[in-house]
């Protein structure tokens, strides 16, 4: 059974950084991709970031472009999110997602198989 499970969300201040890491197992495996999202009280969850796992191409949301980073550690099946110069708007939710094939796109949240169950981000003004 797949699981994902993230870790390092926190309170931080404006223009401050966090530094998120997702963890998947249960699989023999590579997947085919692995993503970020995020989800703000009353709206809906929303495309963040995206790493393919053959080549490490990434993927951003235009909104984090410069912002944020993904990475990727093989081995390990583990994908971290860098976060910089925070804003409050960046509070949420983030989800960590998981895929075995690709379907097309990288950010929507429908094509992803596996997600974890979140960790919370406040940026404080």
């Amino acid at each position: 059974q797949v699981q994902v499970v993230e870790s390092g969300g926190g309170l931080v201040q404006a223009g401050g950084s966090l530094r998120l890491s997702c963890a998947a197992s249960g699989r023999s495996f590579s997947y085919d991709a692995m993503g970020w999202f995020r989800q703000a009280p009353g709206k809906e969850r929303k495309f963040v970031a995206a790493i393919r796992w053959s080549d490490g191409n990434t993927y951003y949301a235009d909104s984090m472009k410069g912002r944020f980073t993904i990475s990727r550690d093989n081995p390990k099946n583990t994908v971290f999110l860098q976060m910089n110069s925070l804003k409050p708007e960046d509070t949420a939710v983030y989800y960590c997602a998981a895929r075995t094939r690709f379907r097309g796109t990288y950010y929507g949240v429908y094509e992803y198989d596996y997600w974890g169950q979140g960790t919370q981000v406040t940026v404080s003004s």
